[in-house]
């Protein structure tokens, strides 16, 4: 007889179906294991309060404290016309605050009887404002001293030295998890360890069975530090090894070495630049080449800070691969992004990208876009040319991976952006090849070491973290609109200084402003007592011809969004990159790539509404060329919101990588396998990326060395299945693209 494991055994067996049911629709919970992978967030001792004065709004708490008072009230209602209505209001406090809580009509007898002064309990519910006054409506709460059986067994049943608090639902609170933690947790000790023995024991690590036993039932602070540092090696650890795995299958493949050639097209294109290349770029370019001659497929991600010149290093992979014979492919995330590299890269190499053409150099190839909205005529060119080989470069968006368009041979993928692209686009088009290509992964959102090693394990990593010569800073500053409105006069009176320059700006708004996203962007409130997020974002088409008829009279105003149709976002971007026009008032559709030297002020209206990151790549549209940048970071938000402190810390350095620390922690990481491409739960429950980092880098190693011992794991079970609870078919996919 084939019995179920006792960790996959379906929980609604264990607990019964309707708490089943609950952990399943609203904790993501279905088997024993899912239960007791489901830790605690906190622990409170007995004895010791929480803080009732720190209490977040419109969330729902857990909080231990005591009954400084409760009064029964009766009042007349609809419900109760002759004065039979009741309200009891229970006044509780931990020394640090003190809460109401409030029961109404039928709900009033039980608290009624047992939340007497002096009664110490747990409470969890919704936090809520009332006549100002802070309350939990309906709380549940089990009591924690007092007489009776009941208590005392309440106690020692869950309590125990710690009292392990979790997350919870409005429908599950969190000792009813506790509680249910508590049957499953025999089932603990037949847990398979993914560890291998010699490396838990190396590491001085509790077995997986201690762990869980430890994390959910402490007796000490250190009982849950031993849990906590035992769980987080295995996270680290399977993932690492699903990435070594990936490496080591990558290893595998063949491919076809790309060395250019001697006096080929790279030497000629060397020749006629005007500039020298950094060491920065030297050095990134040398390991790329080194990958590019070897017979198994790069898989390299390239990051730089905003204008590091990763499109120059792309661009001489590219040449080298054409020198090989080989064609190159650059996959673009939008069609402003592919117009303009493609209007970059043949303006670089010049006579170098006419090949075929008259007046095109000996060494010359073609360099061709494809996009979705091309003519039929230019599109059947541009297809010709890369089916024959004429074409050694194609630029382009996902129409690149379309069925029709076949290449002669591709050599390299270059993905910019990569964040952008879904699993499949990029799979798509690395299948064009006749063997698998080489694969360069770009990206301008500095990633801190760690995340680079977890989201992107199996790609070798080069930095480009110093910018060209001939890069200018750029000062950026908050503008406290609602504060001080002068200081937002001001903003547009320095944009006016710039354009009498002969420069030209950018305004940047959060939403369109046409009749489609109005009603969705006014709903979409983040916190309500903010004044400032009350109103719907600011908009393109609105803030354009306001500032066309008020601040800014006088000066071109154009306005660039994605829904323009793609001529005209076109002819839009080609008159702002000739400077006839003055001011430029775009969505974040010029977030990536888009480079205009001449433009040197940006004012980032609403900035509170992006992320650091998104911000950090907006501001590096300025100062690209040889005058300084100017970055305006305008917010209603008050001064001590935590919006405006990201936004302080955005004005405070031009580090890309400090910020992306900034935009993590802020983030909490989520889940770094990427929960929005497999919609699974967050697989990363006790490992924090960036407080991690030494585990992380030690996992990596001892993932290398078992997995070239053993690729299959044939030797180790108990990591095989963990590698399977982790790696769901689509979870694997999204590794597997890196």
């Amino acid at each position: 007889m084939d019995l179920v494991p006792a960790l996959q055994e379906p929980l609604k067996k264990v607990l019964g179906p309707a708490t089943a049911k609950v952990m399943a629709e609203h904790l993501g919970l279905h088997t024993v294991g899912d239960l007791l992978h489901h830790y605690p967030r906190r622990y409170e001792e007995r004895g010791q309060l929480t803080h009732l004065a720190d209490l977040p709004m419109d969330e729902h708490v857990t909080v231990v404290a005591q009954v400084a008072d409760a009064r029964l009230h009766t009042f007349a209602s609809a419900k109760a016309p002759r004065g039979k209505g009741q309200r009891l209001e229970v006044t509780i406090t931990d020394g640090s605050g003190r809460l109401q809580l409030v029961f109404f009509n039928n709900g009033v007898h039980k608290p009624h009887k047992e939340l007497l002064p002096g009664t110490r309990a747990l409470f969890a519910g919704k936090v809520s404002l009332f006549n100002r006054r802070v309350q939990l409506m309906h709380p549940a709460y089990e009591l924690l001293r007092g007489d009776g059986d009941g208590a005392e067994e309440a106690v020692e049943s869950w309590a125990g030295a710690l009292i392990p608090l979790y997350p919870a639902t409005a429908k599950l609170e969190s000792w009813k998890i506790g509680k249910a933690v508590q049957t499953v947790l025999p089932s603990a000790q037949e847990a398979l360890d993914p560890l291998p023995d010699s490396l838990r024991e190396g590491r001085g690590l509790v077995s997986l069975p201690e762990a869980l036993l430890k994390i959910h039932r402490p007796h000490t602070k250190a009982d849950v530090a031993d849990a906590r540092a035992r769980l987080k090696w295995d996270e680290a650890f399977v993932l690492q090894v699903a990435l070594a795995r990936r490496r080591h299958a990558d290893a595998q493949l063949p491919a076809v070495p790309r060395r250019p050639a001697a006096d080929g097209l790279l030497t000629a294109f060397d020749d006629r630049l005007p500039f020298t290349l950094t060491d920065g770029q030297r050095k990134v370019s040398k390991e790329i080449f080194d990958d590019l001659a070897t017979d198994h497929p790069m898989h390299r991600l390239l990051q730089g800070e905003v204008g590091s010149g990763k499109t120059m290093v792309a661009l001489r992979a590219m040449l080298a691969v054409v020198d090989a014979g080989g064609q190159a492919a650059m996959l673009a995330p939008t069609e402003v992004l592919a117009q303009q590299h493609h209007r970059s890269i043949t303006e670089m190499m010049g006579e170098l990208a006419e090949g075929g053409m008259l007046g095109g150099a000996e060494r010359a190839t073609k360099v061709v876009l494809l996009t979705g909205s091309m003519g039929a005529a230019a599109r059947r060119k541009a297809l010709l040319d890369l089916v024959t080989g004429e074409a050694g470069i194609v630029i382009g968006t996902h129409a690149l991976i379309e069925d029709k368009v076949q290449f002669h041979d591709l050599g390299l993928v270059v993905v910019d952006e990569q964040h952008r692209f879904g699993v499949e686009q990029r799979d798509a088009l690395r299948g064009k090849g006749k063997q698998p290509p080489h694969l360069l992964v770009m990206t301008a959102t500095p990633i801190p070491r760690t995340v680079a090693m977890t989201v992107f394990g199996d790609l070798e990593t080069s930095v480009l973290d110093q910018l060209p010569a001939g890069r200018s800073p750029i000062a950026s500053h908050v503008v406290p609109a609602a504060e001080k409105p002068h200081f937002l006069a001001r903003a547009w009176e320095r944009v006016r200084e710039e354009v009498d320059k002969g420069h030209q700006a950018y305004v940047v708004c959060p939403r369109i402003g046409d009749e489609d996203d109005g009603p969705k962007a006014a709903r979409k409130k983040q916190s309500p007592e903010d004044e400032a997020e009350k109103r719907p974002p600011l908009a393109v088409l609105d803030v354009a011809a306001q500032l066309a008829r008020g601040p800014l009279q006088g000066l071109t105003v154009d306005v660039l969004h994605g829904r323009m149709p793609p001529d005209d976002k076109d002819a839009v971007m080609r008159r702002f990159a000739a400077g006839d026009t003055d001011v430029l008032v775009a969505t974040t559709v010029i977030e990536v790539g888009v480079n205009v030297p001449n433009a040197t002020a940006m004012v980032i209206m609403d900035a509170d509404r992006f992320g650091v990151s998104q911000l950090h790549q907006l501001r590096g549209r300025v100062g690209r060329g040889s005058a300084a940048g100017l970055c305006l970071l305008v917010s209603e938000m008050p001064e001590a919101s935590a919006a405006r402190q990201r936004l302080n810390a955005v004005a405070s350095t031009l580090d890309g990588f400090e910020l992306s620390r900034i935009d993590l922690e802020q983030r909490r990481e989520g889940d770094v396998l990427g929960q929005a491409q497999s919609g699974a739960r967050s697989s990363l429950r006790v490992l924090a990326v960036i407080e991690d980092e030494e585990v992380i880098a030690q996992a990596r190693e001892e993932a290398a060395a078992v997995v070239a011992a053993d690729p299959e794991l044939e030797h180790l079970p108990g990591l095989r299945t963990a590698l399977d609870a982790l790696l769901d078919e689509e979870r694997e996919q999204y590794l597997d693209k890196g």
